[in-house]
Formats: structure tokens, sequence, C-alpha cells
């Protein structure tokens, strides 16, 4: 009896990964490729929505240089039960300056997406020196050390990367003052500041 087409390739180990690595490959390509050419994903959302400043662009390598991500996620899925506690869900035009995103899966930690403003300075400082003196039940860890000064070295190296990977375009001026912006202040001041920028396109936006 005859083999048919679909046994053949049931059979023959060699063309069942070929074929399924050029189906996954094209299902790919029809998925990703159009999002490339859709405005609401390369624009940014609003005016809100700017490029990093210095302080705040140091901060976010501090946040994943410390492995914030592995906790916190940054993107509110659009269900009710996460969008009633967290905001209004996230919308891809308010990531098109973030590089690498960090929108995340885990949560051992709640979303920060929308985290800014919510606190103030002061109440996020206490809590990256020592969680449990504001949330008791707190299980993350203390960050003191984020009180050394900030290492500016390589800041205007790192806003140059941005101008040519991503929509970023700080200009000559912006990059020349980034130093001077980040004179002074510590890694925990440019961790606050990232986290208070975060999600303020649509934070009040029901």
């Amino acid at each position: 009896m005859a083999q048919s087409k679909h046994e053949f390739i049931e059979r023959n180990v060699g063309w069942m990964i070929i074929l399924t690595v050029l189906t996954i490959s094209v299902g790919g390509l029809v998925e990703i490729v159009p999002l490339f050419f859709q405005k609401s994903t390369t624009t940014p959302l609003n005016e809100v929505v700017k490029p990093y400043d210095p302080v705040s662009l140091y901060g976010r390598d501090v946040y994943i240089r410390e492995g914030c991500y592995n906790c916190h996620s940054q993107m509110i899925r659009p269900f009710r039960a996460e969008t009633e506690r967290y905001g209004h869900y996230s919308v891809a035009g308010e990531f098109v300056y973030d590089h690498p995103f960090q929108w995340g899966s885990k949560r051992t930690g709640p979303d920060l997406h929308r985290v800014g403003g919510r606190y103030s300075d002061e109440w996020h400082r206490v809590h990256l020196n020592n969680p449990r003196d504001v949330v008791p039940e707190s299980n993350m860890p203390a960050f003191p050390w984020l009180n050394r000064p900030a290492d500016a070295s390589d800041i205007e190296d790192k806003m140059r990367a941005l101008n040519k990977v991503g929509l970023h375009k700080y200009s000559d001026e912006e990059i020349a003052g980034a130093k001077a912006a980040l004179e002074g202040k510590t890694e925990m001041d440019a961790v606050i500041a990232y986290l208070q920028g975060l999600g303020l396109a649509l934070q009040n936006v029901q």
C-alpha cells in the first residue's frame, strides 16, 4: 500500500523538522512584520511619551542591573482584574523609546507600569532602603547600596547609541549636558526618577 504524503512526512524526522520550522517561520513573519509598519506601534502615543532624560535613563539601567524585572512586570493586560488594580491597560505606543522592553511576565511584586506619580519620592526612598518599613509583609530585598553616587562616565555614549537604534533624537546639547544632569545624584535618585516617569501617558484614563 502506497504511503500518503502525510505518512511520509511523519515517518521522516528530517522532513518533519524542515517543514515545522518553515511553517513557524512563515506564521511568525505574517504576525510580526506588519507591526513594523503600523503607526500605533512605531510612533509615540502622545506628547507625554518622550525619550528618557539622562537621570531617568541612568535609573533605568540601574533597574535592569539590579534585576527588578525578575519580580516586576511593566505590562498591564486588558483584563478587568488587572485594570482595576493597576490602571489602564498598556498600549504599544507607550513603549517606543524602550530598548529593551521591560514588559516581563513574572509578578512576585506588583506591575509597575502605572507607578509613576502614585507615591512620593520619599516613599520610594524608604521603600528601596527597606521595603518592610512601608509594606510590612513585603518579601522584596532592600537596596541600601543604591545611595552611592551615580557613575555618569558612559551616559553620553548610551544616548548616542540610542539615537542609532531607536526613535530617540537626543540633540548634541542634550548629550553634552547629560553628565551635568547626573552630577550630585545617587543611583537611588536615578531609579526613583525612572519609576516616577512610568506610565504617565494613560495613567488617569479609565
